[in-house]
């Protein structure tokens, strides 16, 4: 470990803890999702288009809901630097300063991804792939150093089965660019936590196993990573008997958790119960600091079976009741 920063550990630790006091609210307040998760340390947050915050509805239930935002698409490799070294950080900034203008806090979404690269990343190969890749990792993470609170940085690398996804970034730079991506985001910005983040490890399983596996060995060598993002992706009735066993394993290795981009298709009760297990999930394991929801309203999700917690009219949904009476029936867990 004696090529981390000196006290890196202890100033990542006071950083979590000003975070933890920053998101606590009093007890009477708990009538929302940010309010009620603060009560025990965690946030709630949503994924947010810039584009989207000129809608009164939209940023009246962002703002009186969450705690927490992440940028959708607007802190991507294509969207921050559309030519090689040249910067254009005005949609995250837009993101950025209407969080901070309202005391919410910023999560970083992503650093590296095989997927949203610019047209110009795509076709290079070997050590321009790899100084294209850590100069963006450094400009990014430089520029938004201390208004972010935790990166994914690295997302999306692992297949189904547990194999390497075969990227350019795998292909190109092999098995260590993971690694090297991390040790190039902590140089950049020492402060922030530092998590990898996927979908599909929604419990015990070969994926999920297979990144278990690589956190470790990270954990024993000193590569700096914080924290690992559980995209929860989900539909209503999913399996999830073993969700709450797999947080805590990764918990155990010495690493925060986060639920990243929860969505649940279906309606009713059914979506209901699947959130609700999410979320006491995430309440029961101490090192689950906290819930983003991929989007505000079904209005504007990805998805086409509304997913989200606020209906196409902003109204709130019966999973919506099951998630708050989840944090606050667990709230001071922490």
């Amino acid at each position: 470990m004696t090529d981390r920063p000196p006290n890196r550990g202890m100033r990542r630790r006071i950083a979590s803890a000003v975070a933890a006091l920053t998101f606590t609210s009093p007890a009477q307040a708990a009538t929302t999702l940010g309010a009620s998760a603060a009560e025990s340390g965690r946030y709630f947050g949503a994924a947010v288009a810039g584009n989207r915050l000129s809608e009164s509805a939209y940023a009246n239930t962002l703002a009186a809901e969450f705690n927490s935002v992440v940028a959708e698409n607007a802190m991507k490799w294509d969207a921050t630097e559309p030519n090689p070294g040249q910067f254009n950080f005005s949609g995250g900034d837009q993101i950025v300063n209407w969080a901070q203008a309202r005391g919410m806090k910023v999560r970083g979404h992503t650093l590296v991804w095989h997927a949203q690269q610019p047209s110009w990343a795509q076709g290079l190969t070997g050590n321009n792939l790899r100084n294209a890749m850590n100069n963006h990792i450094t400009g990014v993470a430089n520029h938004y150093e201390g208004d972010v609170f935790a990166w994914d940085v690295v997302n999306e690398a692992f297949e189904w089965d547990g194999s390497r996804r075969q990227s350019n970034l795998q292909i190109q730079l092999g098995n260590g660019w993971i690694e090297e991506a991390f040790r190039t985001a902590d140089a950049a910005d020492p402060s922030a936590r530092l998590c990898y983040n996927d979908y599909g490890t929604d419990g015990i399983n070969a994926k999920s196993t297979a990144i278990y596996n690589m956190v470790r060995d990270f954990r024993s060598r000193g590569v700096p990573i914080d924290c690992v993002g559980f995209q929860s992706h989900l539909s209503a009735g999913d399996n999830l008997s073993s969700y709450q066993a797999n947080l805590q394993r990764f918990a155990d290795l010495g690493v925060d958790v986060e639920i990243t981009e929860l969505d649940v298709g279906g309606s009713g009760s059914g979506q209901a119960a699947t959130f609700k297990t999410v979320t006491d999930s995430c309440m029961a394991v101490s090192r689950c600091t906290g819930i983003t929801v991929w989007g505000v309203t079904d209005k504007y999700s990805w998805r086409n079976d509304d997913p989200l917690l606020f209906d196409d009219n902003y109204q709130k949904k019966q999973a919506y009741t099951a998630v708050l009476n989840s944090l606050n029936e667990g709230g001071g867990t922490c």
